[in-house]
């Protein structure tokens, strides 16, 4: 007899709900969790959800942060980076794994933050962001400048009282966050919003950009080290100068920039000179040219001294030539009153020598009127001898007229459309035709058609005799 197997009364669940206790079980201890580990794995999916695992040296924990909350993230998750995650804990059913869904992420220390720094810099070092090629210099005097930074702090009174100071300008102020999450698009916005200012606006466009920020931790000044804001400093067209915490604090945007100021009052003083050794140094200026006018003057001066010693008395010069232009112009005048008076009497010669005009006209008419008799009996012979050559020509067009030849017996042959024959070829039997005889036409009928003119040649016929019956009577 075989052995019964124990009664077991716990109850039978479903793979499901075995899952579903779990994930209840998990969430409800590990509601709230603080986790610290390396980022591993880390992909971005096109949802913009991300996924990536959390290591240690002993162990690994998957983690995952929904799209809203990465949006919102104070950091960049990258491969390598030691951060510390707060989530919660829950199980994915799907694959029998429990996970950690990620409400914030932070450096884990400073000497995380210092390795994600050097790892970023070396990064944009290789990509060129950081060559002094790209450096531009600043305007000895400008006359506008922009200003990003906060509108709270103390940094922007100390820009706008050592500019005042020193040699005031027009100053426009974009106002940022300039510490947590959301400080990195701020500043990077304002930088790029200074450079899509159009020259001649209404708003006036900056001749350069102070970017500042006062002293803080490594962890505050994070946000001048993000990509963005790096990025939008090197594209940026206007000089810009980076005044981030105090002098010992270096920051990736200090690479990038144009000119790094150890301190924001340090950057107004970068920014413009100072008023007073500018109005000094243009009366410098004005000295030092006014002297070497007054130079170049007296040197002027002795050439021209010189040169006028070596040159003959001017007023004896002159007098020589004025008295030869007189004696020139008395010559002149006396030679064209002659001229005048020669072709005056040369005038009168001529028109001595002139006929009155109505004998030249006489005589004109007279020779027109020999021409115009010549040219009457010219055209009236060869009006004579046009018709007589027109006579000749009509006799013999009336010589070969058709009509003339119907006369002599022959007749003029036309189809039913009145058109005259010419060949046989024209004609078919059963048409109808009309025969053109001297004193008139007759109608006909062809009856047969042959290219021989002998075939249808009259034919004599005999009349039959007709025996007289003079005893018959007539019928009549």
């Amino acid at each position: 007899m075989m052995d019964q197997p124990a009664l077991d009364n716990s109850p039978v669940l479903s793979v499901s709900d075995l899952s579903q206790a779990l994930k209840r079980t998990v969430e409800g201890a590990f509601e709230n969790v603080r986790v610290r580990g390396e980022i591993s794995g880390f992909k971005r999916a096109a949802s913009g959800h991300l996924y990536f695992t959390l290591k240690d040296n002993d162990a690994v924990l998957d983690a995952i942060c929904w799209r809203g909350t990465a949006a919102r993230l104070g950091i960049s998750p990258e491969d390598g980076i030691e951060v510390i995650a707060r989530g919660r804990l829950t199980t994915y059913p799907g694959r029998s794994k429990y996970q950690i869904v990620i409400d914030s992420l932070e450096i884990a220390g400073e000497g995380a933050l210092l390795k994600l720094l050097e790892q970023r810099r070396q990064k944009l070092l290789e990509e060129g962001l950081f060559d002094e090629t790209r450096k531009r210099s600043l305007p000895y005097l400008p006359e506008v400048i922009g200003i990003v930074t906060s509108e709270t702090g103390a940094v922007l009174r100390d820009i706008y009282h050592r500019i005042s100071e020193r040699c005031p300008r027009h100053l426009i102020v974009w106002p940022v966050l300039v510490q947590g999450d959301k400080a990195a698009d701020q500043i990077s916005a304002a930088i790029r919003g200074f450079n899509a200012i159009e020259a001649g606006g209404k708003i006036p466009r900056p001749d350069v950009i102070i970017v500042a920020r006062g002293g803080g931790s490594l962890e505050d000044l994070w946000a001048f080290n993000e990509e963005s804001v790096v990025r939008a400093a090197a594209e940026s067209t206007i000089p810009l100068i980076s005044a981030i915490g105090h002098e010992t604090d270096v920051t990736l945007i200090d690479f990038a920039s144009d000119l790094r100021a150890p301190t924001p009052t340090a950057a107004a003083e970068f920014a413009v000179p100072v008023r007073f050794d500018v109005l000094q140094g243009m009366e410098g200026a004005q000295s030092r040219m006014t002297r070497a006018l007054g130079r170049l003057l007296r040197s002027g001066r002795q050439q021209l001294d010189g040169l006028r010693r070596g040159l003959p008395d001017a007023q004896r010069v002159v007098s020589v030539a004025a008295q030869q232009l007189d004696d020139r112009a008395e010559r002149l005048r006396l030679a064209l009153r002659r001229s005048v008076d020669t072709h005056r009497q040369m005038l009168r010669a001529e028109v001595s020598g002139l006929r009155p005009p109505r004998d030249k006209i006489r005589r004109a008419s007279d020779r027109l009127s020999r021409e115009t008799r010549l040219l009457d009996r010219a055209f009236a012979q060869r009006i004579t001898l046009a018709s007589r050559q027109a006579a000749e020509m009509s006799r013999l067009l009336e010589s070969v007229s058709p009509e003339r030849v119907v006369d002599r017996g022959y007749a003029v042959l036309r189809d039913a459309k009145g058109k005259i024959v010419s060949d046989v070829a024209a004609l078919h039997p059963g048409e109808d035709a009309v025969i053109g005889l001297r004193d008139g036409s007759a109608g006909a009928r062809i009856m047969a058609t042959s290219g021989d003119a002998h075939d249808f040649a009259p034919r004599k016929t005999k009349r039959k005799k007709t025996a007289k019956n003079l005893n018959q009577g007539s019928l009549f």
